[in-house]
């Protein structure tokens, strides 16, 4: 907790930041009021900081920048962390993976997962994450049976987000078929079973019982795996709330895709019409530049999981390409192998350095931002309300909640860096501890 932090913000409080990142860039002596509400009252830059005696001013140890929402999480996956890293035969890829972690997925009770997901919850408010979107298939109980609740999972996630202070955005994931040509699931995946339907009553539910920091869309686990009745249902009756879906993370998902429908994953969703504003493609690796300009002309984002990707051995997403169209976008880390948005935006750039032999492919000097790191962070936030249905998150302004990091320019390798290149150095230098204190909501959290 930041020094000389009050025990609670709940009401109005005053805070000073020597610096503050401020629609895309450093803004020096910046004054936050956080109202009764959790959100940002004021924001104003070049404002020095007010006597004591006027008001009760909390000074903030350092540069201060806005939380990101990590918008694809499979929390029940941080138990299977560092237990799929051998090879066993002449083969290994995300097919076998995949079948390796369903084992995880069949052991996990109510009780399990709410201990895993907060010991996660905890590791990604350390790493800078205000809020998760949990993509959510793990339903039923082990044998396949619903739960005399049928959100009895759900509840176990929403409980993990409240102990932790994390903002949660669930997100009841449809799963129908175990493929395009599949009648149904497999045995190792009777857990997931979810029609589009049940997915939206879930939802509704969850939105319905109004816990704090807990709201609700909707998701489609895939292609492959939801029917396009399904998809289409969910796409006409679930509102104005974040849709997401896994699509093209692999090529073999991609081939399936042309053989059973004779286009590829995200051709099909700009063909059939149900692109718009609260559609997230989750992963998006393998695309074509049509397929990224219907992406943008629908206006919908893009959820990229950089570190996943590279475990799974996926492949790169066109990261000029998303850039070059304005696709909002945003990270999320997926399979928790790793657990910070430095991690992510630190990986989704070298990834692209790796394979174009190229150096800041991510900046934008003719555009006026050359800053590799400023340009992707800003792009993440820009992203982050949308992919949560949070309005105002990624933002330090006025009516936004009020969630803030507090860089730890203590930490090695942040320690004597000039303040213009902070940013700069929490992406590429690799701290150790990137961030001294995290509030959400206007309260700060326990790290």
């Amino acid at each position: 907790m930041t020094p000389n932090a009050p025990a609670s913000l709940a009401s109005p409080a005053l805070l000073w930041a020597p610096q503050a990142w401020l629609d895309g860039r450093w803004q020096p002596q910046v004054l936050l009021e956080v109202a009764p509400d959790g959100r940002w009252a004021r924001v104003q830059a070049h404002r020095p900081c007010p006597p004591a005696e006027e008001a009760t001013v909390q000074v903030l140890p350092g540069p201060v920048l806005p939380g990101l929402v990590n918008a694809h999480s499979h929390a029940f996956q941080r138990a299977f962390v560092g237990l799929a890293e051998r090879r066993e035969g002449a083969q290994d890829d995300f097919w076998s993976w995949r079948d390796r972690m369903y084992g995880v997925a069949l052991r996990l009770s109510p009780d399990a997962l709410r201990e895993v997901a907060t010991h996660l919850y905890r590791e990604l408010l350390a790493g800078g994450f205000t809020q998760v979107c949990e993509f959510h298939y793990l339903h039923h109980d082990t044998d396949g049976t619903p739960y005399g609740d049928p959100l009895a999972m759900a509840w176990a996630l929403a409980e993990a987000a409240q102990a932790t202070g994390i903002g949660l955005t669930l997100l009841p994931v449809v799963y129908e078929r175990a493929g395009f040509a599949a009648a149904g699931l497999r045995p190792d995946q009777r857990r997931f079973a979810c029609t589009g339907a049940q997915a939206l009553a879930m939802a509704e539910a969850l939105r319905a019982a109004r816990r704090p920091g807990v709201t609700a869309g909707v998701a489609m686990h895939s292609l492959r795996a939801a029917t396009p009745a399904s998809i289409r249902a969910v796409a006409e009756q679930a509102g104005d709330v974040p849709l997401h879906i896994h699509v093209a993370e692999q090529t073999a998902e991609i081939d399936d895709c042309l053989q059973h429908t004779g286009r590829r994953p995200v051709q099909w969703l700009a063909a059939e019409g149900l692109l718009d504003v609260r559609w997230h493609l989750v992963h998006a690796t393998h695309t074509t530049p049509a397929e990224i300009e219907a992406v943008a002309r629908a206006g919908a984002g893009v959820v990229l999981c950089p570190g996943t990707e590279a475990n799974l051995g996926d492949g790169l997403p066109d990261l000029p390409g998303w850039l070059a169209a304005g696709v909002p976008w945003t990270v999320g880390t997926d399979s928790h192998v790793t657990r910070t948005w430095p991690d992510e935006l630190r990986w989704l750039e070298y990834g692209q350095r790796l394979v174009l032999r190229r150096r800041n492919v991510a900046a934008d000097p003719e555009g006026g931002q050359p800053a590799t790191a400023a340009r992707l962070f800003h792009a993440a936030a820009g992203g982050s309300a949308a992919a949560a249905g949070v309005p105002g998150l990624g933002r330090l302004a006025a009516g936004a909640r009020a969630d803030l990091l507090v860089l730890h320019t203590d930490d090695a390798a942040l320690h004597g860096v000039p303040h213009d290149h902070a940013l700069d150095a929490v992406v590429f230098a690799s701290p150790t501890r990137p961030f001294r204190a995290v509030m959400v909501a206007g309260r700060w959290v326990s790290l």
